[in-house]
């Protein structure tokens, strides 16, 4: 038997703007606008310059080159992103890169990419879940343009603690040095789209953009479905 398709957020049958996201569900979503930092994407209140720069990139700037999110981490998206992780609901990745292409398209219009990396996870942790949202993310987005996607370019050579309940400076202690880059002659003068499920403090970016560009990346720039 085969069961219609019906919205995550209000179960609505059949919705369309997306395969499991009606409208109204996905226009009352909180997307991701300017004002933001222009390096980080992390939202600001009032008005401000184009090319913003907030305190924290300011004080430290980080390893990418810029990092944006398509929405925040609550309402339908929080939800879709929560089955996807944690209820093998694989066929909301369909979705959610749909959000990242339209994401993508709007805030790095001018950028041109060579390759797709998703944001790794350990083995244990990969092999425990049996896949990585992120990677599942990467795959799909990578239909939708031009360039390939590379899923095991990044690797992570330690296990880490979740970041959920971590502040900042414990987050950066948690990730660093926890991703390793694969042979330099892959990465060498490459344009990364570095792709994750969701942003908060930009810690494992920045930490996953470092590691690429030692192995000899040319540019890192980060999507994400949601901002923490």
């Amino acid at each position: 038997m085969l069961y219609p398709r019906s919205c995550i957020g209000c179960g609505t049958s059949a919705p369309e703007t997306f395969r499991y996201i009606c409208w109204d569900c996905w226009s009352g979503a909180m997307r991701v606008e300017p004002p933001f930092c222009d390096l980080c994407g992390d939202p600001v209140a009032g008005s401000v310059d184009h090319d913003f720069i907030c305190y924290a990139c300011s004080a430290e700037k980080p390893a990418f080159d810029g990092a944006r999110s398509a929405a925040r981490y609550e309402g339908v998206v929080g939800e879709a992103l929560r089955q996807l992780k944690y209820e093998k609901a694989l066929w909301l990745a369909t979705d959610m890169a749909e959000l990242l292409h339209t994401c993508m398209l709007a805030e790095y219009p001018e950028k041109t990419f060579d390759l797709v990396v998703p944001v790794p996870l350990f083995r244990v942790r990969r092999r425990e879940r049996g896949y990585n949202q992120s990677a599942v993310l990467a795959r799909e987005l990578g239909k939708r343009m031009p360039c390939r996607t590379v899923p095991n370019l990044l690797r992570r050579i330690r296990p880490t603690a979740t970041q959920t309940n971590l502040t900042a400076p414990q987050r950066l202690s948690n990730v660093q040095g926890a991703f390793r880059s694969g042979p330099r002659r892959r990465l060498a003068g490459q344009r990364i789209l570095l792709v994750d499920d969701v942003m908060t403090t930009g810690a494992t970016v920045n930490v996953c953009a470092k590691a690429l560009k030692k192995g000899g990346a040319l540019s890192v720039h980060v999507l994400t479905v949601a901002r923490g």
